[in-house]
């Protein structure tokens, strides 16, 4: 293995240790990483807009701050993707859409803007579908995403380009968003690590409108111990998002080795309404069963949540409606042809149907909390199935023999937006093709440190990090 080649795939942890101590230069770290886009790009799609000459530059200033002895951030000279629906000072922001095509960002966001002072370098923007409303990566402006497993399969969405980009050596984290499953569905169909914050946890400033009581801002990481140290560098309250929660007081990097072992799992295949691929069940079932075989308290579990489907589509589309109302017609004859599909929903919507979604989150929450009554942790499938075929869309119309929803298939990670509750999605196997499949960890409210926690547990004992696509 050649030098960049060892540097494509260090953690970010390893890497701001090794250019601390001076065995790497900032400047051929971004040259190393750099070359791998250029090389391996063209044909996933992952990234949309290099900032080639500012990252340059900043490596530059990175490595005389090394040699000047200066006090360095804990990310000093680390190269990292950002999703290109997260606002960086100065460079393009198009949100995958054709009506933002020449914007360009007026300020960071609040979390961009911490990374930077910790020592961030950033690579480019990655590609999402338009507005990040799907969850497949595809947009009228750049095309799709493909899955570096399989060429011909969608890597998930909405924050399929940061996944890609990780999975596949192009930067050793990324930044993404989860309104829905946008940081773990990815995560799981590219083999790679995805945290989705609590509601609050990270603010979210400046953002478009809608999405305020679903989305979060989050990690995408080849390793536990990535995202952990992110988190402790974006987490915290800011006054602009009036949703921010108070500090946790702990850091989740250093306390992220202690032992889960005296905390109980639940395992449910389906949350008693999602139809799963049967290969899936059986890994996920594997994985996490395997937990008890190394002195971890595991029970599979039969649940009876309520299906927030139609809920989540009466959200989404309302929320896209109001925010797009001024611009809706001229946005209509430039928008991802699936969208049409279901935005005429919109005038179907009434007010009382998107107030009724909010009292059913109730409803839901009070299935979820009694899980944690007797639970620690809630492990499901990320995903009811493995990456599927670019052509089919959003998704597809039958699982297991039965006809669902083009959705249905993100039916385990939309539940805990609604609750708001923290979510990763580990890498636990592989089917019989060759693809990824995910686990998902799904803590009680606030505990983020718990949740990776467990998602590190799992990681020393099933590590996944040296399983690369063949790319």
């Amino acid at each position: 293995m050649t030098k960049k080649e060892e540097i494509i795939w260090m953690s970010a942890v390893e890497l701001a240790k090794n250019i601390k101590s001076g065995k790497l230069s900032p400047v051929e770290v971004v040259d190393a990483f750099y070359n791998r886009i250029k090389k391996i790009n063209p044909e996933l799609n992952a990234f949309v807009t290099l900032t080639e000459e500012s990252a340059r530059k900043e490596a530059e200033a990175a490595e005389k701050a090394v040699k000047s002895g200066k006090k360095l951030g804990p990310l000093h000279g680390v190269p990292i993707a950002v999703k290109d629906n997260i606002d960086v000072k100065g460079v393009r922001l198009t949100y995958g859409s054709k009506m933002w095509e020449k914007h360009v960002a007026k300020e960071d966001m609040i979390h961009v803007a911490r990374l930077r002072e910790a020592g961030v370098i950033i690579l480019g923007k990655t590609n999402l579908p338009e507005y990040g409303l799907i969850p497949v990566t595809d947009n009228p402006l750049f095309g799709p995403t493909k899955n570096p497993w399989d060429r011909t399969k969608t890597p998930g969405g909405s924050s399929g380009g940061s996944a890609v980009a990780v999975a596949t050596g192009m930067c050793p984290i990324a930044l993404g968003n989860d309104g829905g499953g946008s940081i773990r569905v990815p995560s799981s169909l590219c083999g790679v690590f995805g945290l989705k914050p609590h509601l609050g946890r990270i603010p979210r400033w400046p953002s478009l409108p809608g999405w305020e009581t679903m989305a979060v801002e989050g990690p995408i990481t080849r390793t536990v111990a990535d995202a952990a140290l992110m988190m402790d560098l974006m987490a915290g309250p800011d006054d602009r998002d009036y949703l921010s929660l108070p500090a946790s007081g702990v850091s989740y990097f250093e306390n992220l080795e202690k032992d889960a072992k005296n905390k109980k799992f639940a395992y449910s295949p389906d949350l008693g309404y999602a139809a799963v691929d049967p290969e899936v069940v059986d890994i996920t079932r594997k994985a996490a069963l395997s937990l008890a075989d190394l002195g971890y308290k595991v029970e599979e579990v039969k649940l009876d949540f309520p299906n927030m489907e139609t809920d989540l589509v009466n959200q989404v589309v309302s929320e896209t409606v109001a925010a797009n109302a001024e611009v809706l017609e001229e946005w209509k004859k430039v928008a991802y042809p699936v969208y049409l599909d279901f935005l005429w929903l919109a005038d179907h919507i009434k007010g009382t149907d998107y107030v009724k979604t909010q009292y059913r989150r109730k409803d839901l929450w009070d299935a979820v909390r009694k899980v944690y009554e007797k639970y620690d942790f809630l492990l499901t499938p990320a995903t009811a199935i493995p990456a599927f075929n670019l052509e089919i869309g959003m998704g597809p119309t039958e699982i297991d023999g039965k006809p669902v929803a083009s959705t249905s298939w993100i039916a385990f990670t939309y539940p805990f937006n609604f609750t708001g509750q923290p979510a990763s999605s580990v890498p636990c196997g592989f089917t019989k093709s060759k693809l990824p499949v995910g686990l998902q960890i799904v803590g009680n409210r606030f505990d983020e440190l718990g949740v990776l926690q467990a998602s590190r547990a799992f990681e020393k004992n099933f590590p996944w990090r040296d399983k690369k696509p063949p790319i």
